[in-house]
């Protein structure tokens, strides 16, 4: 027997109603490049982007058609989040700090056949035009003339009329948006994210016991929306009816503490890499006022404990959570046990510190070379996941050999620890894993350590070749400004946490560490860099 429930689909264009007849007047702040504020709100956030959806189909793009985004965080292109799904195409955003060449073949690749990109950002689109089959080009924000052939932004919302452009009937399994993989362990894939996938992806935002988004928020879109979907906010916040601030490419830890002050930010999210420059400034003197903030989200990599202590003492929460391209964002979060409420201050760190429990619907394993690890907290293994919001595959065919078990579960290539209630602890990714005489060592703990100590404003711990050991850790380190600290010094500050085989052989005193195109430590640079160094001294 049947449940007598509608059939009622979850799709961007039900987040497009809901917030136009709940939350017409909600502002959106938007930043430009010339750092002034543009502000709107969420009715003509909508009107024009049904103004944009009849400009595309005007242009030929159909249900399935890739429109390519090229563009920083700001109000045309949340637009384009909500013109391009609603009428049955897919929204392809684009990472604009990849290699021209590597941004060619996923234009390529993805089949887009528009790109809407940002004036400031057309040297890079020039750089890969004549290697890319693209029909058309649209150009937002700023004057001046336009490339041959280009379209004004502004001139083409302007002919459209929104009546045309209204959404069409769409069932929730269809794509809605496309992003691509890193490719930091081979070439880049493409992941098809479902209307129905994304919008489970919000609901996770409003769960009191991860972030409990509402409709009181600010929120400020600090992570790229060419990244997983900006994680899921550009989304979120009209769903509940919060205001949405977005910072465009202005990112240093200045321009992010001046929104905040200005707009009274309740809840951010991003890599760790931002918030410790933030956090940088505010212990440098920063005169911002952030009492408004009340809950930052922090993934991508592992969170120190260190920033965890420092936004504490400005009554700020961070929260962990894990994610990745190929789970929509979002997959797990850390939540402090009930049990820990009065704990101390030490247990209430080890686990706000770890990845966390999954989300709703979305179910977790790991696997070493025995088999599924026991649940114990110790046993280490590959983390693997299957759920509502996680990829079966990828887009086109792609190679995703060895990235799905026989079973249908996703392998993720971090490395874990699960402990008795569930809760994920990253130890590292698998290609970063240092392995010293047959044991592991996690470069993650190592890091996080590190950037514990006063003098360290940032930390990167890699593998490096050895004759006797196979691999040993080496730490590369970035000092705080007016501070020094010594190779000793620091060794001594990790041995009593650590066993002594666990230390890093050397330390390296670098200017800054690499990152890679989402803020992540680059570490394969790192490894490329000092193991010629090393050997060259071994020689």
């Amino acid at each position: 027997m049947r449940g007598l429930m509608m059939d009622y689909q979850l799709t961007l264009p039900a987040i497009m109603r809901r917030a136009e007849s709940l939350w017409p007047d909600t502002e959106i702040v938007s930043r430009l490049p010339d750092r002034s504020l543009y502000r709107y709100r969420y009715r003509q956030l909508f009107e024009r982007a049904r103004r944009l959806a009849a400009a595309l189909r005007r242009l030929g793009i159909v249900p399935g058609d890739r429109v390519g985004t090229l563009a920083w965080n700001h109000h045309q292109h949340l637009e384009a989040y909500f013109a391009v799904p609603s009428i049955g195409a897919v929204l392809h955003t684009l990472n604009l700090r990849l290699h021209p060449t590597d941004l060619a073949g996923i234009v390529g690749d993805g089949g887009d056949r528009i790109v809407i990109v940002d004036r400031v950002l057309l040297p890079l689109l020039e750089q890969i035009r004549s290697r890319v089959d693209v029909e058309h080009v649209i150009v937002m924000g700023g004057d001046g003339p336009l490339p041959a052939g280009a379209i004004d932004y502004e001139a083409l919302l302007e002919s459209a009329d929104a009546t045309d452009g209204r959404p069409i009937e769409l069932d929730e399994r269809q794509a809605a948006a496309m992003c691509y993989t890193s490719g930091t362990t081979g070439r880049s894939k493409g992941v098809l994210y479902s209307h129905r996938a994304l919008v489970l992806q919000c609901l996770y935002w409003t769960a009191a016991d991860i972030l409990g988004a509402c409709q009181r928020d600010v929120m400020l879109g600090v992570v790229p929306m060419f990244h997983i979907n900006g994680w899921g906010m550009p989304f979120t916040a009209p769903l509940v009816g919060a205001k949405l601030v977005l910072p465009g490419s202005g990112l240093d830890p200045d321009g992010l503490l001046e929104l905040v002050h200005r707009e009274r930010v309740t809840l951010s999210a991003g890599v760790p890499t931002v918030w410790l420059g933030v956090l940088q400034a505010l212990e440098a003197g920063h005169p911002a006022d952030v009492s408004s903030l009340r809950t930052l989200l922090v993934g991508g990599s592992a969170v120190p404990r260190a920033l965890m202590e420092g936004y504490d003492r400005y009554g700020v929460r961070v929260v962990q959570g894990w994610g990745m391209t190929e789970v929509t964002a979002i997959g797990s979060m850390s939540v402090l046990p009930r049990d820990l409420d009065d704990a101390p201050a030490d247990r209430q760190y080890d686990a706000r510190t770890r990845a966390g429990i999954p989300v709703p619907f979305v179910e977790i394993r790991a696997r070493s070379e025995s088999g599924l690890v026991p649940w114990d907290g110790e046993t280490m293994g590959e983390l693997e996941v299957r759920g509502a919001t996680v990829a079966s595959a990828y887009y086109d065919n792609a190679d995703g050999t060895g990235c799905f078990t026989p079973d249908g579960w996703f392998r993720t290539g971090d490395i874990v620890t699960i402990d008795s209630a569930g809760s994920i602890r990253v130890c590292d990714r698998s290609k970063d894993l240092i392995k010293s005489g047959g044991e592991w060592i996690s470069s993650v703990a190592l890091e996080n350590a590190l950037m514990g100590h006063p003098a360290v404003a940032e930390a990167a711990v890699v593998a490096i070749r050895d004759p006797k050991w196979d691999e040993r850790p080496l730490a590369c380190v970035v000092v705080k400004a007016g501070h020094t600290v010594t190779s000793d010094e620091l060794r001594a500050f990790l041995a009593p946490d650590f066993a002594k085989w666990w230390l890093p052989d050397a330390y390296e005193f670098v200017d800054h560490i690499p990152r890679t195109s989402t803020g992540k430590f680059l570490k394969s640079a790192l490894r490329e860099r000092f193991q010629t160094s090393r050997l060259v001294e071994r020689s």
